[in-house]
């Protein structure tokens, strides 16, 4: 599911595949008026990377091949906004440290909207 983006525009990459999420963070992003694109695999995610990319956000809970995931991610450095939730902080934290920011799924609800047209630049981690 992609949204259309302006000619040149960044828009973000969502690496999620929880429905309900998606659906949220879809329709927050049209109401910000912020491009997203879903991806669920990390060839998904390598071809969506070619084009201009404001940030990744990454499910940390949606069992994806995180090393691909990241394998992919790493040679292109766009920011990443990871998500958890408190009950598999510790679970996911191997991954943290490989985000530029890690949130729970409540956090990321909040703060969504700000996160969209400001961008990840904050380095938090979600304790586990």
């Amino acid at each position: 599911m992609s949204q259309p983006s302006p000619a040149g525009a960044a828009r973000v990459v969502a690496v999620v595949k929880d429905l309900f999420f998606v659906a949220r963070i879809g329709e927050t992003a049209r109401l910000a008026g912020m491009p997203i694109q879903f991806v669920k695999t990390a060839d998904a995610l390598a071809a969506a990377l070619g084009s201009p990319t404001r940030f990744v956000l990454l499910d940390l809970t949606g069992d994806f091949d995180y090393d691909r995931v990241f394998a992919t991610l790493e040679p292109r450095r766009s920011p990443v906004l990871g998500f958890t939730t408190h009950v598999l902080a510790r679970r996911t934290q191997p991954w943290h440290a490989r985000c530029d920011r890690v949130v729970t799924k409540e956090t990321l609800t909040q703060e969504l909207p700000s996160l969209l047209t400001g961008g990840v630049t904050a380095k938090d981690q979600v304790a586990p």
